[in-house]
Parts: structure tokens; C-alpha cells; sequence
């Protein structure tokens, strides 16, 4: 860029310090910007520190442990008392990592996968089900088939 400024100083037309530099007209022509500094504003209606633990203390008390943040903000409601939006109540429960499921809900064990096992020559078959493409008339034709699936890895008559 300090070529073409110095090109142009020295009276070469701009097309000509383009040509010469392999910057387009418009790119060179171009006035550098000053990079934006965005300072965040904060709100003026933020909730202080004490009111955001008494909203987590609420959340978190026995009576509202097991409901969402909408149910404990309209029951609050009926009562008269308002201690912020729905969503300062999610964004509240997101600093402190409490947004999940807040019922208690059973852990159910993985499932856990049967293996077969052969301790002799056709003990273990499987269904399969194989799917063919025919070539004419772009038809399906499903064919269900009964395979061996393992063999036996045991000698017969070793101990």
C-alpha cells in the first residue's frame, strides 16, 4: 500500500500505480478505517448481586427445586411478588450451571447388548434381512434369509 501512496506522490496516474502495484483502483482509493472499540453498556435496570442470590436462593429452595423457571415465575406472580423476568431467572440459573432438567428423574442403565456365544459347530443363527435393487423396473425386492452368524472356536472332544 506505502508503493502505490508513494507511485501516486510521484504523479502516476492511479490506473497506472494499480497496474504496477497489483492492488484494484477501488482497494487503493479506499480510506482505512479506525477500528471500532465497542464498549459494553451495562444496564441500568441489572439486578445487584444480593438480588441475584435471593432469585437463586428462591429457585433452589424446596418449594420450586423441581419446576422450571416459567412455573416459579407465574406461581411468584399469584403471589404478589416479583423478582425478575423469566429469562433473567434462565440466564441467573446458566451462571451458576443449574440449567437442566430440575425434576429428579430415574437413571436408567445402559442397555447392555447380548453376545453370542457358540461353544460348538451351529449353535448360534441370526435373521437377515438383505435388500436387492433389481435392474428392471427399479423395483425392491426384500429377502429374508437364516444365516450362521458365529462358529465355534472350541475343538470338539478338547477339554
Amino acid at each position: 500500500m506505502s508503493i502505490y501512496r508513494e507511485l501516486r506522490a510521484a504523479g502516476i496516474t492511479t490506473r497506472k500505480a494499480a497496474t504496477l502495484t497489483g492492488l484494484s483502483r477501488a482497494t487503493a482509493t479506499r480510506r482505512p478505517r479506525p477500528p471500532l472499540r465497542v464498549v459494553p453498556e451495562v444496564p441500568a435496570n441489572r439486578l445487584s448481586a444480593a438480588e441475584r442470590a435471593n432469585v437463586v436462593a428462591t429457585l433452589d429452595s424446596p418449594r420450586f427445586v423441581d419446576q422450571p423457571p416459567l412455573q416459579v415465575y407465574a406461581q411468584l406472580l399469584d403471589e404478589d411478588t416479583y423478582l425478575c423476568s423469566v429469562s433473567s431467572m434462565y440466564r441467573i440459573l446458566g451462571e451458576h450451571r443449574q440449567v437442566k432438567e430440575r425434576r429428579r428423574l430415574a437413571r436408567h442403565p445402559a442397555r447392555v447388548r447380548p453376545e453370542l456365544v457358540a461353544t460348538g459347530p451351529g449353535q448360534v443363527y441370526s435373521w437377515d434381512i438383505e435388500r436387492h435393487e433389481a435392474l428392471l423396473n427399479r423395483a425392491v425386492v426384500k429377502g429374508h434369509r437364516l444365516r450362521l452368524v458365529a462358529a465355534s472356536r472350541k475343538k470338539l472332544g478338547a477339554a
